[in-house]
């Protein structure tokens, strides 16, 4: 939807005055600082809240974008810039304002914890507005090293260092929205946080970080990777590897911030995919349980039910690993091999737990073709089985909504695509046409897409808003019970199934894991 000429919005907030841009129905203001430059002396340092604007900002263009190496399965944008000076957020609203506040939906975008960013035009929140009425915020935080680095255990007095960055940005930034988006409209005490894979990740990880408490109200993690976190003494070694591989000596770690981004780019694109090549499914940049802000792994404490009460909606897609063995990424494990070895990776990780027995494990994959197998075990070991375990276990303190999405046109099942890592986020932003050469419709399906699409943003609009996800004419969808398990398949033709993953849960067990 291109831009055209028209009376300029204005946004007045505690921090600072706003000009946005007026579009059909839908106002955006772009490029909102809400932390002080992460760089110098703060490379690798807390978030500092950004001083509040004195002149009036110009809030027409993205903010620069964190530095990363460019991803061919990523669409960043045309205008993309990169800049360590990364800590931005944009804000669509309705144009006409109403006077009840509306609910808000704060984004935390994907990528491995490593790439994408806010402003991807994927996650243009017209469509959404358009669809619930509400504000939608879309937020960039610290990636790769710069975000998911820890150097806090090379701390001195002289030369200090901070850990679980990008997630203090996300904090940073979800403090902003309590205290400036009922100047956008919103309303502070309906926020919804939303995010898909490493967002998604960060999503149950807010649901388990204390300090979150009361910053957000509602919760949708799409394809959480939310055993992919690890303690201390991992986070260390990985902070060694990138120490060696940037040529920084332990005895001159001040250089480190001397690096040029560049650089620490580079060296960030070495150790992620060292690390899980020495051990499969393993993530060389996640946020870390330290202990302190994070105190324990947030898949337990969700599984235990004691994560932070909200309502949560959660779910994964049908064939969530075909897009890494399509793009030959090193995160995940879908050789034979690999598997192998992430079975006895496992026993070390577990050595206190029963773990299940290779042939029960293997039994929960009946008549799955062995060419396949691999795919199967990667997609339920990094997304699905964390996703169970989480929904059964969250269920005991607030509503769950759990969902798979399952739609794929003929082209991306052709293809050997189907309704892969991340297939769903066109459809929940409605946005169906922004990656270049995209084959989706090449074959045709896009009327069955939009209305897919409508009713995604129909559900997840309605729960952000307070409500249940169960608003339209399609299939009924109830809150997750552990006696009934029922999940809602999203396809062609939405369908409820109880007791969805009851063959995952007899292989497998209800036991959370620790995963390579």
């Amino acid at each position: 939807m291109s831009e055209q000429p028209a009376t300029a919005p204005i946004a007045t907030t505690p921090a600072g005055t706003f000009r946005g841009v007026s579009l059909p129905d839908v106002d955006v203001f772009k490029g909102i600082r809400y932390a002080e430059a992460p760089t110098g002396d703060r490379r690798w340092r807390d978030p500092v809240p950004a001083a509040a604007a004195v002149d009036e900002v110009d809030a027409t263009r993205f903010g620069p974008i964190a530095p990363q190496q460019t991803n061919p399965a990523l669409n960043l944008g045309a205008d993309a810039r990169q800049d360590e000076d990364c800590l931005f957020l944009n804000v669509w609203r309705p144009a006409d304002t109403v006077d009840t506040p509306l609910p808000v939906m704060v984004w935390l975008h994907g990528g491995a914890y490593t790439f994408g960013s806010s402003s991807q035009p994927i996650y243009d929140g017209t469509a959404l507005v358009h669809s619930g009425g509400g504000v939608v915020v879309t937020v960039n935080y610290r990636i790769g090293a710069l975000g998911f680095l820890d150097l806090s255990s090379f701390s001195t007095p002289d030369v200090p260092f901070d850990g679980n960055l990008a997630l203090k940005d996300i904090l940073l930034a979800l403090h902003w929205v309590q205290r400036n988006i009922d100047a956008f409209g919103g309303d502070p005490d309906r926020v919804t946080v939303f995010g898909e894979s490493a967002g998604g990740g960060l999503v149950t990880t807010l649901l388990a970080t204390p300090s979150a408490e009361g910053l957000f109200h509602r919760a949708i993690a799409e394809s959480s990777p939310a055993t992919s976190m690890y303690g201390p003494a991992r986070a260390r070694e990985v902070a060694q590897k990138f120490l060696h591989e940037a040529g920084v000596d332990a005895a001159a770690l001040a250089t480190v911030r001397d690096l040029p981004v560049d650089e620490v780019v580079r060296a960030t694109m070495a150790v992620f995919a060292a690390v899980p090549a020495e051990a499969p499914g393993t993530l060389a940049f996640a946020p870390v349980v330290d202990g302190d802000l994070v105190p324990e792994a947030p898949a337990s404490v969700l599984k235990a039910g004691r994560g932070l009460p909200v309502p949560l909606m959660i779910g994964t897609n049908r064939d969530e690993a075909s897009f890494f063995r399509f793009m030959k990424s090193p995160l995940m494990p879908v050789t034979e091999a690999d598997i192998e070895r992430m079975f006895a990776d496992m026993k070390a990780e577990n050595p206190e737990v029963e773990l299940p027995s290779r042939q029960a494990v293997l039994g929960s994959y009946e008549g799955v073709r062995q060419k396949v197998l691999g795919l199967g075990i990667a997609r339920d070991i990094a997304f699905r089985l964390p996703t169970i375990w989480i929904a059964e276990g969250h269920s005991a303190v607030a509503p769950v909504w759990l969902y798979r999405f399952d739609h794929a046109t003929r082209a991306m099942d052709l293809i050997g695509i189907g309704a892969t890592h991340g297939a769903e986020l066109a459809y929940v932003w409605g946005n169906l046409d922004t990656a270049p050469k995209d084959p989706t419709f090449w074959l045709g399906g896009r009327r069955p897409a939009e209305r897919i699409s409508e009713r995604m943003r129909v559900r997840w609009t309605a729960f952000a808003s307070g409500a249940s996800p169960d608003v339209t004419d399609a299939a009924h969808w109830p809150a997750y019970e552990p006696e009934a398990r029922e999940t809602l398949v999203i396809d062609t033709e939405d369908r409820t199934v109880a007791d969805l993953d009851a063959a995952l849960r007899a292989g497998w067990g209800d036991r959370v894991l620790a995963f390579p």
